[in-house]
């Protein structure tokens, strides 16, 4: 009497690799190597944006703080910007000359505020630097937006909550550097708006 091999099991025992190994042990052992590589790209251009955002979020949180803005983050924003001009799949060698000539604009026109005392040194720095980073289509936003931002900052500082937060900064000096003279104007921490209008303008096309 013979005893048939189920059909199932007949096939499992003939279906060999051709070193003769069972097809169920080469099966699990061959699959890793016959798995696709997978791999994750990297958006480079995101590295420099990240920079960016982090130092605009600290220059604004210093200056409401403090009214002082470090020069050592205006540095790095300039030092970032030709990475992101590597980097950002947009971005031309024509444009980025054309955002350093509005840059060195901005900043012009903002050392003749600053020297009328309209303006502190620090905001014309920073502004300067946003305007790299904006480019020259987002050049007049920009300005549009930190003037719009910081006429609010000026609405806010004159409400009660306001002279509470002017209470806990510390007395602008006057360039004679008698505090009396600064006693009575308002301190407006337009660091707090350039950084917000620059986040605004410049992060959303980066991702379009």
């Amino acid at each position: 009497m013979m005893i048939g091999v189920p059909p199932v099991l007949g096939r499992q025992k003939n279906m060999q690799n051709p070193g003769g190994t069972p097809a169920i042990i080469w099966s699990l052992t061959s699959a890793p190597q016959a798995a696709p590589t997978m791999t994750v790209p990297v958006a480079l251009h995101l590295i420099p944006l990240a920079g960016f955002t982090g130092l605009m979020a600290t220059s604004a949180f210093e200056d409401f703080r403090r009214l002082i803005i470090p020069n050592g983050l205006v540095v790095g924003l300039c030092v970032l910007w030709p990475l992101h001009v590597v980097t950002a799949p947009t971005l031309t060698l024509g444009a980025a000359g054309v955002a350093a000539l509005c840059a060195a604009a901005v900043f012009i026109g903002g050392a003749l505020l600053f020297s009328r005392g309209l303006i502190g040194g620090g905001d014309v720095k920073l502004l300067a630097a946003a305007t790299l980073w904006a480019g020259p289509a987002a050049t007049l936003p920009l300005l549009v937006l930190t003037a719009l931002i910081g006429g609010l900052l000026c609405i806010l500082l004159v409400t009660p909550v306001g002279a509470l937060i002017a209470a806990l900064r510390p007395t602008l000096l006057d360039p004679s550097g008698d505090p009396k003279h600064g006693v009575n104007r308002i301190l407006v921490p337009y660091g707090v708006a350039i950084s917000a209008a620059a986040l605004i303008v410049t992060i959303p096309p980066n991702f379009n």
